[in-house]
């Protein structure tokens, strides 16, 4: 799928790699090794290791850059995070 998008879309393409569950640590190794960005959270997985519950996003953020197969991986603030993928935040909203 990586080469059929890169041929579609070049360089201009922005993708993440998720896995819910206890696959997440396993694909978000091979996303960043593939140079893609990372996405967790506790909406995907509540796990930080085997049998061992996460204490909050910040966590996973904190072990995602463990694996991250950078040297000095680059971690996105959630406001920068939205502006890549062009999302408002909740404060925008029209409810």
């Amino acid at each position: 799928m990586k080469r059929t998008a890169d041929r579609l879309f070049g360089d201009k393409m922005v993708w993440s790699v998720l896995g819910a569950g206890r696959n997440q640590t396993a694909h978000r190794g091979d996303g960043a090794a593939m140079g893609g960005n990372i996405r967790v959270g506790l909406e995907d997985s509540l796990w930080a290791a085997p049998g061992r519950m996460a204490a909050s996003n910040a966590e996973q953020v904190t072990l995602a850059r463990k694996i991250h197969r950078r040297p000095r991986p680059q971690v996105a603030t959630s406001d920068e995070a939205r502006e890549i993928l062009d999302l408002k935040g909740g404060d925008k909203l029209e409810v």
